[in-house]
């Protein structure tokens, strides 16, 4: 894997998104910085085609577009779910007296996304991407159709999160052995702006529905899309990407790491809880949250021993873990992320307190922000440069919250929402051009693979980011409303 060169020599952006001792070409070192040349383009694609695996468009008269164009239903519904939650779950847990554990409505379903996500990978190599897409469209539908009490709720976004872990996934694995190289970023703009429709979506229909005919009705009408989704899948998109082969179902079930699986969604787990348990349940300081810490570690550190030296198929591959285009891919992504989707799970409830809003219109300020990640994946996506452009959205973002900060008070003046647009624009820009510089350096081997880390770093972030700021909010409520409340004749029933 041509990893040496590594992120480090992209400071002016003169390497090619492809090493070129992989190819055995030289650079122009005239040419304009962060662009390929029309010959690079050429052999990237040349170079691509030759080495992948058998794709859809070699074994079915489907084009491209037609079946990506069918997997971006899935992506819509998914992408809808996270915000039309974060619109209605201040309503759904006081409608079951229990606010204090209403953020696990949001947190519970990028736990189970997290857990789930680094085995999709590996399992759509082993039976095919389509038959793991039906496998997740099915485990989304049950969870949205679940919602008789809090605890019902929840189990069922643990169920819509094991099926939405692999929707956006598969996309781009499937990107990735569709096209070259250099248009992965572009196809993923186009990903990401129906991804970033269906967040926009999901805040109004979801702050709509609660408003009008209840909020369960935001979940079973996801049903519907996702019954489609798996007609489509079904009968168009063909099951076999990957290289055919004729193993039994024996062999493919021993091919399968669960080993590992089971080592790396005990130790994600195990770091996620103590961040949503902490500040409302546990105290910060309690035994519960130190020893969850360090167990998370141990497994961890298992988990790199039996991928290394005793899995025959690891679901990541230990060089790849260790190389540092991924390492570093993933950790901008992962800051950029958790700070972006931590604020965003904030900014419904700040309206509907300070100004007492519906949460329509609570909802509906999550807008700005989705617009601009529209426009910074897009930007990202065709503009073939990622190292100037990281810098610009870190710059973009902190600037965001930044004015949060120092603005955002008991009272703002309406054009103050607007303060959400540049971390939505810097979140955007990081998405794909991240991603643009994971998959340039990553052997096609390694690809899937790497699509799941990546996927798993964004869940794993979300979680983070919403976790961290419900338990810094609910720590601060219990800290501040007795004294604010201390005349309120009932203020033990609401502290």
């Amino acid at each position: 894997m041509p990893n040496e060169a590594g992120l480090s020599n992209l400071d002016h952006e003169r390497t090619p998104l492809l090493a070129q001792a992989a190819r055995g070409t030289a650079v122009d070192s005239t040419r304009s910085p962060g662009v390929l040349l029309d010959e690079e383009a050429g052999l990237t694609s040349t170079s691509h085609e030759n080495n992948r695996a058998p794709s859809i468009c070699d074994t079915c008269s489907s084009s491209v577009a037609g079946v990506i164009s069918l997997l971006l239903v899935g992506v819509f519904v998914a992408n809808s779910e996270g915000s039309l939650v974060v619109a209605s779950f201040g309503h759904i847990a006081s409608e079951f007296n229990d606010l204090e554990n209403g953020s696990w409505l949001l947190t519970s379903y990028v736990l189970a996304m997290a857990v789930a996500q680094p085995m999709y990978g590996k399992l759509s190599n082993i039976f095919g991407h389509a038959r793991m897409l039906l496998v997740a469209y099915t485990f989304f539908g049950v969870g949205c159709a679940m919602g008789q009490s809090l605890l019902v709720v929840v189990a069922g976004r643990v169920v819509s999160g094991l099926g939405g872990a692999d929707m956006g996934s598969l996309m781009s694995i499937m990107i990735t052995d569709l096209v070259p190289v250099r248009d992965v970023g572009v196809w993923r703009s186009y990903v990401g702006v129906v991804a970033t429709v269906g967040r926009a979506s999901g805040g109004p229909i979801g702050g709509y529905l609660t408003d009008t005919i209840g909020w369960r009705w935001s979940f079973l009408g996801q049903c519907s899309p996702t019954v489609l989704s798996i007609l489509l899948t079904w009968l168009l998109v063909p099951n076999r990407v990957g290289p055919s082969t004729d193993e039994s179902m024996l062999t493919k079930l021993s091919r399968i790491d669960f080993i590992g699986s089971l080592l790396l969604g005990s130790g994600i787990l195990a770091f996620l809880l103590p961040l949503e348990l902490a500040g409302t349940s546990l105290s910060w300081t309690h035994p519960l949250n130190y020893l969850l810490f360090i167990a998370s570690g141990a497994l961890g550190a298992v988990y790199f021993l039996v991928e290394a030296y005793w899995a025959k198929e690891p679901i990541m591959s230990p060089s790849m873990l260790l190389s540092w285009d991924v390492f570093m891919s993933n950790t901008i992504m992962f800051c950029q992320v958790a700070a972006q989707l931590g604020m965003m799970s904030t900014v419904p409830l700040y309206f509907q307190v300070t100004q007492n809003t519906s949460a329509t219109v609570a909802g509906a300020h999550l807008l700005p922000a989705v617009a601009g990640v529209t426009v910074g994946g897009l930007l990202g996506g065709w503009s073939g440069r990622y190292f100037g452009l990281l810098v610009f959205a870190t710059i973009c973002s902190s600037s965001c919250h930044l004015l949060l900060m120092l603005r955002w008070g008991t009272a703002i003046k309406p054009w103050e929402a607007l303060y959400i647009i540049p971390g939505g624009f810097g979140n955007g820009l990081i998405l794909s051009t991240a991603f643009v510089a994971l998959t340039a350096r990553i052997s096609k081997e390694d690809m899937a693979m790497a699509c799941s880390g990546f996927y798993l770093t964004y869940d794993t972030a979300t979680a983070v980011g919403m976790a961290t700021t419900s338990a810094v909010l609910q720590g601060v409520l219990k800290s501040g409303l007795p004294t604010e409340l201390r005349d309120y004749p009932q203020k033990d029933a609401v502290c």
